[in-house]
């Protein structure tokens, strides 16, 4: 019969490997419905997104779509996609500048877009192409990731996973003002890390289209 110490190491490996399992699974299972729910979005969504592009066509010069480089999982950068809401030379003098809730660089026409995160929506396609994830912490644009890692080197654990369109972070606070700021936002994104279930996802869905209804009603 085998002694205690060598069933206490034979558990333990046994649920190590149990772990292992159940975090892959939950990835493949999370990369599966990001594609088909991203696909069903698309098309339920695709008037809203036709009648924000013409919105947007009237209200002056520019593309429809703009894309951004962002920070994806394991620091590899991608091409997000979102609907331009802002002029057309908005950075031209500033470069890469923090976003806020009241932007003197967005278009009035579009004020209802950015407060309603209604001009996130084209990263649908990000979630298609495996870039993004329904739910994850938001991506980073790579300038502004290098600044922060400065002051808060724990960022790069962020890129432990795919960044995605709603999280814990977005839902607990507002837009990133400063550096200093950016802390609360830091510890709900690894706190998310940490605790990542089916459970925990949708709970930030349902607190993300709560969130939505009441910003488009203002």
């Amino acid at each position: 019969m085998p002694e205690p110490i060598t069933l206490i190491g034979m558990g333990s490996g046994v649920a190590a490997v149990g772990m292992h399992l159940a975090r892959r699974y939950f990835e493949v299972a999370k990369e599966i419905v990001d594609v088909v729910l991203a696909s069903i979005m698309l098309v339920v969504l695709s008037p809203l997104l036709l009648a924000c592009a013409v919105i947007i066509k009237l209200s002056g010069r520019g593309p429809v779509i703009f894309t951004q480089v962002r920070a994806g999982k394991d620091g590899r950068p991608f091409k997000m996609y979102k609907l331009r809401s802002m002029r057309v030379d908005a950075e031209a003098a500033t470069g890469a500048v923090w976003a806020a809730e009241q932007d003197p660089r967005i278009m009035p026409a579009c004020r209802w877009m950015r407060r309603s995160h209604v001009d996130e929506l084209p990263q649908l396609i990000n979630m298609i192409k495996g870039d993004m994830s329904l739910v994850g912490p938001r991506p980073e644009r790579v300038e502004i990731l290098d600044e922060l890692a400065k002051v808060y080197p724990d960022i790069y654990k962020r890129l432990k996973v795919r960044p995605g369109i709603t999280g814990l972070a977005q839902i607990q606070l507002g837009y990133d003002t400063t550096v200093e700021a950016y802390r609360r936002k830091l510890e709900a994104d690894l706190e998310y890390i940490d605790t990542r279930r089916w459970s925990n996802e949708l709970r930030i869905l349902a607190a993300t289209a709560a969130k939505v209804v009441d910003t488009s009603a203002h």
